[in-house]
Order: structure tokens, then sequence, then C-alpha cells
């Protein structure tokens, strides 16, 4: 499918409401790259190039739209293949990645990941280190959608409490990646949460999240309340 092609559907298929909603979602992001074409409409158009055929297309730019960076995430995501193939289409479109919501909803498409998982961890790290704001929002979303097991926790959790960033995007993953091993690990996050190094906002957003979670029990919500006003053990 040509660039043409795709640009002319997704007129077609925008949205002005929708467009104006993702815009005051995505301040980052100019308003005139933004059409207003919903995701699943976008996933569903991933498919069908995958079927037709996506070699051509991924061998060409993205394009500037916010939608078509979306669409390429999909794509590479939809197509999946060995994690040799995957990690280095990986590579050619993390620097496009500029605002959250590709970001996640590019990680929220590579589930061949869980075919892969000991391979892509090493690829995880080595992103957390590049100092790019997006490219460690990957690797953090990745962790919190694909890595929250019995395997992972301890070291996930350690990568969590020493990481230092000043980038909003990146802090606000860290904390919503605790709350999510604190949804499946209760008792062990709870016991971390503690004493853990977090610093104080990154700590404070955790706790925040996992209040707001309907997946958390009111016992454990009083328990974090309760661990909010008294603050961390020394």
């Amino acid at each position: 499918m040509k660039r043409e092609q795709i640009l002319a559907w997704m007129k077609r298929e925008a949205e002005e409401g929708y467009k104006n909603f993702s815009a005051s979602l995505l301040p980052e992001v100019p308003k005139e790259r933004i059409l207003g074409v919903r995701l699943p409409k976008l996933r569903k158009l991933a498919a069908v190039i995958v079927k037709e055929g996506c070699q051509e297309y991924l061998a060409e730019e993205p394009g500037c739209l916010f939608e078509e960076v979306v669409l390429r995430g999909m794509v590479i995501g939809a197509d999946g293949g060995s994690f040799e193939k995957t990690a280095g289409r990986i590579r050619d479109f993390l620097p496009y990645i500029d605002n959250w919501s590709v970001c996640d909803s590019f990680c929220s498409s590579l589930k061949g990941t869980k075919e892969y998982p000991e391979k892509m961890w090493p690829f995880l790290l080595e992103c957390l280190q590049s100092g790019e704001t997006y490219t460690i929002r990957f690797a953090l979303v990745m962790m919190l959608q694909y890595y929250v097991s019995e395997k992972y926790r301890k070291q996930a959790l350690d990568l969590l409490e020493h990481m230092r960033s000043g980038e909003y995007y990146v802090r606000m993953a860290a904390a919503w990646a605790v709350s999510i091993y604190y949804i499946h690990f209760p008792e062990e996050v709870m016991e971390w949460l503690e004493h853990c190094g977090l610093e104080e906002d990154v700590w404070r957003k955790a706790l925040q999240k996992i209040l707001e979670s309907r997946r958390v029990s009111p016992e454990e919500k009083d328990k974090i309340r309760k661990l909010r006003a008294r603050g961390r053990r020394q």
C-alpha cells in the first residue's frame, strides 16, 4: 500500500472532535500533525498492510503525521517474526518516537516479545542506558507489559529504584511500572516500597497510581495510604 493511499484513507477516517481530544492529550505534538484517526482503525489498517506484504512499506520513511508514525509501529508489531528481525526494526523506529502515545501503542503492538523474552531483555537494558527520553520510556513500558513475573521482578524493581531522570514521561513510566508490579506482587512490592530508594516524586506518583487502580483491594489501599502518610523507613 502506497503512502498516498494510506494518507487518503486516514483523511477519510479522521474525526475533527477526536483530533481535538488527541491534541489535548499530546501537548508536545503540534496540532497540525494530528489528523484524528482512532487507534482501533489504525490497527485494522496495519493488519491489512501486513497481509498485503509490508516490506516495501517499511522500506520508506514513515511520514511526519502522528497517525503515520503510530501506524508504522503497529505494522512492525503485527508483522512479528524473529527477535533479530524485530530488534532491527525497533532500532530503526525508536528515533521516530517523540511522544508517549506513539511509544505506548508501539509497545502494545510488540506481542511477539512473549515468544523471546530472554532475548528482548538485554535489548531493553541497553535502551535504558540510551539517554533518550522515549527510548527509555519504551524500555520501561515494555517491562510493565511483558516482564511482570517472578523471574524479572527483583531485577526490574532494582532498575526502577536506581533510575534517575529529569524527564517527566520517563518518571511517570517508572511510577506506572511500580504500580503494575505492586498489583501482581502486593506483599513483596509493599515491603520494597517501605524502604526503596525511588526518587520522592516517583515514589509518591507510584502510590497514587496504586490507589487509582481498580485491581487493588480496599484493604491494600488502606495500607498504601498509611505508607504515604508516614513515609519510608530509613
